[in-house]
């Protein structure tokens, strides 16, 4: 980048503005079944408002800001708005209960919370007593707190008028703030998952935020006409980098669905051109697919089974580098018509140039069926300490079992352990409060992912799993479980599951139902259930399920295929720190807290009675008492213990 070049955000925020004004939308908000748009012009008056009434309340360089709430323009706009003072936000996941928070927000200091609605605000103002350093909370969606006296309290509309009043009394305040900016400066703390333990704190300057989306572009083609729907949560880092960093960078549009229940609706009506989804979005659009094929007449099943088996001889093609025959072209072209195309449009990816995956494994069977039905699926890697995605996968070179090849400027090694090591512009500054771990993970510029893999011949990079997860069997079988919990979520019955059996003498799995078409399939057939756990544990559940793991069994290797599973009597659920939020299976508490469920699958045991307590969003908890059945998966031997 040249000395001449935006250096940081809200630099970029101030040079796309200067270019667009009021002749481009820079963001749209659907509000009431309206989308309201807000042009670049528009944007930098929020931001420069909001800093100069943030600059009022005695917010200074180097505090920190906090947003939480689903994706609204103001709290974008509040984050430049903080970063254009020098401060640094500290996004939050917005279904974080109340000690998440409270970690997060005395751990990285914040000084000031923006926040959505009331819902969120009273989450915060329960928590201000052991918030020693928080002064203000400022709210978006006035609903339910227009009446408040806290002088704690202001909507975002009096804090943006405290802020012109300053702007009239200290013309050029605002700009002469935005000029002391340096791309070294922290832009944001983004806080990691915590599979392991508490969350770390990823410290990310300007320079690791735009340098790595640049090396990133110069890969893929934005065009400042794109337009993205921004839903994923804002404290995750892909969220960041696409709706906030790449907006700045390349000048393209975002928009911010309705509500999160709206976001399939939303995304049909505005058809995006670049849509980044996580695993978990992906298998839930494949679940939708599923559950109205099942539903339709048998000549629609009959010909979307036809195109899917054409697609997936077309995938084969060329995977292998050969040209498909005539016949089968013209067959694929004829399963746009009457499949492939349908399929986009209901998912609303009609207007897809680029799609991506990322954030955790996907499926192959999954990628493959999207990569069938047209869509220009690819799936990228990257950390939240390496400034989000650092190897993508070029056009043309997109394979299931990699990732792609590292973007320019970024620098992958495999070291002799078989970790990924990853040395580029977007490698963080450390974590913050913590030498010790960043000296743990950082060394000579190389940043140790915790991710096992290797380069193919072709030099893209595979990963295999979280380098600590995997194990071998007792007879020395390599076993890596994310492999197989991916097979089982093709399942549309199957959310969640968690493969067990290093150190063991097979393999077992603890499987989560998808109780939507989990329920489908059970109403269609009269079968009555008062709750997931009494439907988990019926036979005829059972019975399908088993269906379901055997059809897995058959494409998985002889020695690692599941010999036993149990449906669990519950939901895994980030409230009771069994998965992280963004759905990442945190094992090694999971081991621990069903530590007799996984002895109970080697033990010889037909069924084992359970008592888990659960913690609801407002920190209460109760208990649940159940039966959890142990199923043998037909026509497959399993060896004494």
């Amino acid at each position: 980048m040249s000395a001449a070049e935006p250096d940081t955000l809200p630099k970029l925020l101030l040079h796309q503005a200067a270019r667009y004004g009021a002749r481009k939308v820079a963001i749209r908000e659907k509000d009431r079944g309206i989308w309201r748009p807000y042009t670049w012009a528009d944007a930098a008056e929020h931001v420069r408002a909001f800093a100069l009434g943030l600059a009022a309340l005695g917010f200074r360089r180097g505090d920190a800001l906090s947003v939480i709430g689903d994706n609204r323009p103001r709290l974008y706009w509040a984050q430049l708005a903080a970063q254009a003072l020098g401060g640094i936000p500290v996004p939050l996941f917005q279904d974080s209960i109340a000690r998440e928070l409270q970690y997060v927000l005395d751990h990285a200091e914040v000084k000031v919370v923006v926040a959505e609605d009331q819902e969120q605000v009273d989450k915060i103002r329960g928590l201000q007593g052991a918030l020693p350093h928080l002064r203000q909370i400022v709210f978006d969606d006035p609903r339910g707190l227009g009446g408040s006296r806290d002088p704690s309290l202001l909507a975002f509309e009096d804090v943006e008028a405290l802020g012109r009043e300053l702007g009239r009394a200290r013309p050029g305040y605002f700009e002469g703030e935005v000029a002391k900016g340096a791309a070294e400066d922290t832009a944001l703390i983004c806080y990691t998952s915590g599979t392991t333990g508490h969350p770390k704190g990823v410290m990310l300057s300007h320079r690791n935020l735009i340098a790595n989306l640049d090396a990133f572009l110069a890969v893929e083609r934005y065009r400042d006409t794109d337009e993205l729907l921004a839903y994923l949560p804002m404290a995750w880092i892909g969220e960041v980098i696409y709706s906030l960093v790449g907006q700045l960078l390349v000048g393209y549009t975002i928009n911010c669905p309705e509500a999160p229940e709206t976001v399939q609706r939303d995304l049909r009506e505005l058809g995006p051109t670049v849509l980044l989804a996580p695993p978990r979005i992906w298998e839930a659009m494949l679940t939708t697919v599923q559950v109205k094929i099942e539903d339709s007449d048998r000549v629609k099943r009959a010909l979307y089974r036809g195109a899917m088996a054409v697609a997936a001889r077309i995938l084969a093609r060329r995977a292998a580098g050969q040209r498909a025959p005539l016949g089968l072209r013209l067959l694929y072209a004829l399963g746009e018509v009457v499949a492939y195309g349908p399929i986009r449009d209901q998912l609303g990816l009609g207007r897809v140039r680029y799609a991506y995956t990322g954030g955790a494994a996907l499926g192959p069977e999954i990628f493959q069926f999207f990569r069938g039905i047209g869509l220009n699926l690819k799936q990228i890697y990257g950390l939240t300490e390496t400034s989000a995605t650092c190897v993508v996968q070029p056009d043309g070179e997109v394979k299931p079992e990699s990732v792609g090849r590292p973007a320019p400027g970024v620098e992958v090694k495999i070291s002799e352990r078989g970790e990924i090591l990853i040395r580029g512009p977007g490698v963080f500054q450390g974590y913050h409060k913590s030498e010790e771990a960043t000296r743990e993970v950082l060394e000579d510029g190389w940043f140790r992912t915790g991710d096992a893999g290797f380069f193919d011949p072709d030099g893209h990079l595979v990963v295999i799993d979280r380098a600590k997860d995997l194990g071998s069997l007792a007879d020395g079988t390599p076993f890596a479980p994310q492999f197989i919990e991916n097979k089982l979520k093709f399942s549309p019955y199957i959310r969640e599951a968690v493969a067990v059996g290093h150190g063991r003498p097979y393999v077992a799995a603890m499987i989560c139902l998808d109780l939507g078409p989990m329920g489908n399939w059970a109403e269609k057939r009269n079968l009555a259930y008062t709750s997931y756990t009494d439907l988990s544990q019926r036979p005829e559940v059972y019975a399908l399920i088993g269906e379901e793991v055997r059809r897995i069994n058959a494409g998985l290797p002889e020695p690692t295929r599941i010999r036993k599973f149990l449906i669990l009597h519950k939901e895994l659920d980030p409230d009771d720190a069994e998965i992280t939020r963004t759905r990442k299976v945190r094992r090694r508490f999971i081991a621990e807290r069903y530590a007799d469920l996984v002895e109970a699958l080697y033990a010889g045991q037909a069924s084992v009675p359970v008592a888990t307590t659960i913690t609801y969003e407002d920190g209460r908890q109760a208990t649940i008492h159940s039966a959890v059945r142990i199923q043998e998966v037909e026509g497959a031997l399993v060896t004494a213990a």
